[in-house]
């Protein structure tokens, strides 16, 4: 019985440290950039011993992929619930987008930026993974896309990489205090709509 007891409550705290690891290297990988990051830095930002860190990780790279699988995941969650509220296939593309501009400029900054700024190619042994990732994430949107009435000859493909990229790009002119998130989504959602309606 000892031992069961003791099990239970060892686990939370291995959990925990996991997600402080993540939090911290998502913080640092943001702020200085994969490459300028070690892993000493990530273990000293949680107060964890150098060596350490690799009972949780057991290379940069992996850490960095835990991390876009945690911000996909995290991202994700949000544009399911935001979606989930709404019927009308405009409006859950609103919804999604906003969601979206949500988490790279307030809830999840420091995940998205490392997702949008740190690319595949820099990372050693696990592009294909991290664009997996990215796919699989971005394919929430292309389903909201095919599901627009739009006219045949408007390319859902192209389309999809204009508004993701668009969205992506907040990170450059965004300020907090400025037009909200559900704003900056409304706005771009009726100009595309706008476009739609008028025939392309």
């Amino acid at each position: 019985m000892a031992g069961e007891i003791q099990t239970t409550g060892r686990m939370p705290r291995q959990d925990n440290r996991r997600v402080q690891l993540l939090d911290a290297a998502a913080r640092l990988f943001c702020q200085r950039g994969f490459h300028a990051t070690s892993m000493r830095d990530i273990a000293k930002a949680v107060d964890m011993l150098s060596g350490s860190i690799y009972y949780h990780f057991n290379s940069k790279q992996q850490m960095l992929l835990a991390v876009y699988a945690e911000g996909a995941r995290r991202i994700g969650e949000l544009v399911d619930a935001a979606v989930g509220r709404e019927t009308d296939p405009w409006t859950r593309l609103e919804a999604a987008s906003a969601a979206h501009l949500n988490a790279l400029s307030i809830t999840h900054r420091d995940y998205a930026q490392v997702m949008i700024r740190t690319l595949p190619q820099e990372a050693d042994g696990i592009g294909t993974q991290l664009r997996d990732i990215r796919r699989d994430y971005e394919t929430k949107f292309r389903r909201l896309i095919d599901a627009l009435p739009l006219p045949p000859d408007v390319d859902r493909h192209y389309l999809r990489l204009m508004l993701i990229g668009a969205l992506n790009w907040s990170h450059v002119w965004y300020r907090p205090g400025g037009d909200r998130p559900e704003v900056v989504a409304k706005a771009f959602i009726r100009s595309l709509r706008q476009r739609a309606d008028n025939g392309g």
